[in-house]
């Protein structure tokens, strides 16, 4: 289910508040007119009513600008509203934007400023009304590598911002009263429906679109692509291309009418309150449906659209027919229902329409589309007024835009969730791979060979698929903006908006709690994946390896907790400051950009994975300030899970030699600060040939099964002496 809900409800269009103090004369009195709007000489008095000014050329004005969160209320990923200044002309198109101030820390220690601010520029010339008729989704997102959220953040601001503005004022025709009176109708469950399909048909609860090979050849030849003309169909022109009906089933004498008692009963027990549905029937040549959902799970060619939502359906959202029931009900070959959620804004008393995308392939991986669209309205006789409610009863407008902000939220973060379900469900597949090999890693142990190469082929997934691809990439800057988000006002969004980071968060949480912070740095850690890894291809090319005095090693490891600690105080200051000296992390630069950043920012990534090569895990050893801050509730844990034997430390000493962060005391205790759960001690606690304990143990099981056999006395049996002869 697409939740792209830009704007469920508009705020009262009469006074239209704003969602806190305005910031549109701060901005405006930094951005020039002329660098906002090419040829245009300077700025109005911005309007008493709303946070808008004119925007002036020659006297006249040419658009109105505006600030992005002076109408919306999205914030970043940084837990903070990203200011966008924003004109408008007079139909209703984007002819200026500017990012005029954010604190997203991958825009500010990561990716240029200079890459945002021109995908910020790719919005001029967005029109608006488009945008209204289509839901929101009238445009492509330009999505940059390493800031996905972000970018979609800017977007989800510019567009809801955007529309809100040019409905205030009526720009591009677009009514400033779409919502202001609210629904005036409500369903009235005591209309009855007609039990024939024809007479269905004719009052208008069903709507039909018809379209023939004739029709469908004649609307990809105007689209001018020549591609698409040579390919047209062969079959007669006037064969049926699709025969598509609907109907708003939602409404009981309708379901029952249509569906039959039976499945109308079924369709009220799958409906939740609020929740809505429409039934969809096809035959001819073309499916509606098509087959892209059982890929996917989502039903790429019909999309619903009313006012400013869309609502695209997905596998959960449907649930196939087996026959229509109404009287005189035509073949047809295809017939489904479609459950429209409760939260996206849908109207049932308002007209909408269903959009059908009907592609056509002009090469072997190329499709050309066009659109069709079936309009629907529920007739008069199912619905009735809603009376006026009193003047105390009427909803505060504070109230109304809070409740809009909340659902536009919401919309956000889910179509962000949505669009990464492959990605939430590997993640959660290794999530569950390690809790196992955790839970049963006396037998996962068993194998030195083998569970050294599932250790490596688990690094390289996390390094891949975690890091490289999806950059969920834990940071330190995420638990100082949890901090911050916790002085200034918790809000779950920021941390919604990129799934893999909060599903990796609550992991580690759990994980603190069951086996400290090594099941996080040792296994899920992209960037100590790849510490790990170069270590390993060194030791196979015989590079030397260097373990440190346990002296020295002992001095060192305190550094990372000095540099969280420092970190952790800048930002009570200023987080913008601490976020840009988090660059101790090299995780932006290896990870999320990929090497792909200025030399000094490369040079000093591949300093610390070359100090690596010889010293492994030099970085999580030393300097890792996320290591720390996660170290720092590890003793809370409440489990010991590694096993230890009474002589591991005095005298043995192998599992301390080997250990590859050096985390176990020369007395034979693990740190569990610096234990990073590699389980490698676990190996060698079951092994033959390293463990002195377990050689003793087999030593003695071999001196046993060797000795000679005892009588029941205890005394070794001797043989019977023979008679003298």
């Amino acid at each position: 289910m697409t939740l792209l809900r830009l704007l469920v409800a508009l705020l009262s269009l009469v006074g239209l508040p704003a969602l806190a103090e305005p910031v549109l004369p701060k901005f405006l009195s930094e951005v020039p007119a002329e660098t906002l709007v090419p040829g245009a000489e300077a700025y109005g008095p911005p309007s008493a009513d709303h946070p808008v000014a004119p925007v002036l050329k020659g006297g006249e004005t040419v658009a109105w600008a505006f600030v992005t969160s002076d109408f919306v209320s999205t914030t970043g990923y940084s837990g903070k509203p990203i200011h966008t200044l924003v004109a408008v002309d007079k139909d209703a198109r984007i002819v200026g934007l500017k990012l005029v101030k954010h604190s997203e820390p991958i825009v500010l220690i990561g990716i240029p400023e200079a890459k945002v601010a021109a995908m910020v520029q790719g919005y001029v010339g967005l029109d608006l009304v488009a945008e209204a008729k289509s839901g929101g989704t009238g445009h492509d997102v330009d999505i940059i590598s390493g800031a996905t959220v972000t970018v979609m953040v800017i977007d989800d601001s510019i567009v809801r911002a955007g529309l809100k503005v040019a409905r205030v004022l009526g720009l591009g025709g677009l009514s400033p009263d779409v919502a202001a009176t609210g629904p005036r109708f409500e369903l009235n469950p005591e209309a009855t429906a007609a039990p024939d399909w024809m007479t269905l048909e004719g009052d208008g609860t069903l709507r039909r679109l018809s379209l023939d090979v004739g029709q469908v050849n004649a609307a990809f030849a105007a689209l001018g692509d020549e591609r698409a003309t040579a390919r047209a169909l062969t079959e007669a022109p006037e064969t049926t291309f699709i025969e598509m009906q609907a109907a708003l089933v939602s409404h009981p004498a309708i379901a029952r009418s249509i569906l039959g008692e039976g499945e109308a009963a079924n369709l009220e027990r799958w409906l939740t309150p609020g929740e809505h549905a429409i039934v969809i029937v096809g035959r001819g040549l073309y499916s509606f449906k098509g087959s892209g959902y059982v890929r996917g799970g989502i039903f790429d060619r019909i999309v619903l659209i009313q006012d400013d939502i869309s609502v695209r359906f997905r596998d959960k959202m449907h649930k196939r027919l087996v026959a229509v029931q109404a009287e005189g009900a035509p073949e047809f070959l295809e017939a489904d229902l479609f459950k429209i959620p409760s939260d996206v804004g849908f109207d049932p008393t308002k007209p909408f329409r269903l959009q059908l995308l009907v592609q056509r392939e002009v090469g072997p991986i190329e499709k050309v589309f066009t659109t069709f669209d079936l309009g629907y309205q529920l007739p008069p006789q199912y619905l009735r007024p809603i009376p006026i409610a009193a003047p105390q009863e009427t909803a505060p407008a504070e109230a109304v835009a809070a409740q809009e902000e909340s659902a536009a939220h919401q919309a956000l973060w889910r179509r962000i969730w949505q669009d990464k379900q492959v990605e939430i469900a590997v993640t959660a597949a290794m999530l569950a791979v390690l809790t196992l090999v955790f839970f049963f890693q006396h037998f996962a142990v068993r194998s030195e060979r083998r569970f050294y190469w599932f250790r490596m082929g688990f690094l390289t997934v996390t390094l891949v698929f975690l890091g490289w691809y999806a950059n969920a990439q834990l940071s330190v800057v995420n638990l100082m903006a949890l901090f911050g988000s916790l002085v200034t006002g918790f809000s779950w969004q920021a941390f919604l908006l990129d799934p893999l980071t909060f599903i990796l968060w609550f992991s580690v949480a759990a994980a603190l709690i069951f086996w400290g912070r090594g099941a996080y740095c040792g296994w899920l850690c992209p960037f100590g994946a790849l510490q790990e890894l170069t270590n390993q291809i060194a030791r196979k090319l015989r590079i030397p390896q260097w373990t440190l005095p346990w002296g020295l090693h002992e001095r060192l490891w305190p550094i990372k907790y000095v540099i969280f600690l420092g970190l952790f105080g800048v930002s009570l200051a200023s987080i913008e400051q601490a976020e840009r000296l988090a660059e101790v992390e090299p995780f932006k630069t290896a990870i999320v950009l990929k090497f792909v950043r200025a030399w000094p920012f490369v040079a000093y990534a591949l300093a610390l994975l070359a100090a690596g090569l010889f010293v492994e895990r030099f970085y999580c050893r030393y300097l890792c300030p996320l290591g720390a801050a996660l170290a720092i509730p590890a003793r809370m844990r409440m489990f010991d899970w590694l096993k230890r034997y009474r002589e591991c430390g005095n005298p043995c000493q192998t599992c301390a030699h080997e250990c590859p962060v050096q985390s176990i005391h020369p007395t034979g205790e693990i740190n569990p600060n610096e234990c990073i759960n590699c389980l490698h001690c676990q190996v060698l606690y079951q092994s033959t040939t390293k463990c002195p304990v377990v050689i003793k143990k087999l030593k003695r099981r071999e001196t046993a099964s060797a000795s000679p056999a005892r009588d029941l006395t205890g005394h070794p049996n001797q043989p019977k002496p023979q008679p003298a002869e």
